[in-house]
């Protein structure tokens, strides 16, 4: 990849819970704001969530686009939110709403870096342990790496 995917700027933390929906929104608002989407691509997140969910376990989520909307990506980007009150995700309780744009076929790339990650459960309780997103984004700045 060309450039970072993500920097502190698209990394927050919330010490309260919101709905699934106001994550989805944040996600997407903080991709846009970073030029990687436009105002269409949470709509896309919204068609990728009714069809399948991007709850993937160890209480995180990965809300993207579909296939069919590729033509709302303008780059490769990342948005990296932590609720610490969750987020009731269809069900499953989500700490970690991780939002992704992917021009081409980044996107496997960056959700491949996003799954080392939270495969490891020490690693997820340093996430989680994390008291800033400045300290949040340098755990997790190894996706600029892919």
């Amino acid at each position: 990849m060309a450039r970072e995917v993500l920097n502190v700027g698209q990394v927050r933390i919330h010490a309260g819970s919101v709905s699934r929906d106001d994550a989805m929104r944040e996600a997407a608002d903080i991709l846009q704001a970073a030029g990687a989407v436009t105002s269409a691509y949470y709509d896309a997140m919204q068609q990728r969530e009714q069809t399948v969910s991007t709850y993937m376990g160890n209480e995180l989520a990965i809300p993207h686009g579909t296939n069919e909307t590729k033509e709302a990506i303008l780059d490769s980007a990342l948005s990296f939110v932590r609720y610490d009150g969750g987020v009731d995700w269809d069900g499953e309780q989500v700490t970690f709403v991780v939002g992704i744009a992917g021009k081409g076929d980044e996107h496997l790339e960056i959700l491949s870096q996003i799954a080392l990650l939270f495969s490891d459960d020490d690693e997820v309780a340093a996430l989680k342990a994390a008291g800033t997103p400045e300290e949040l984004f340098a755990l997790v700045a190894s996706v600029n790496e892919g």
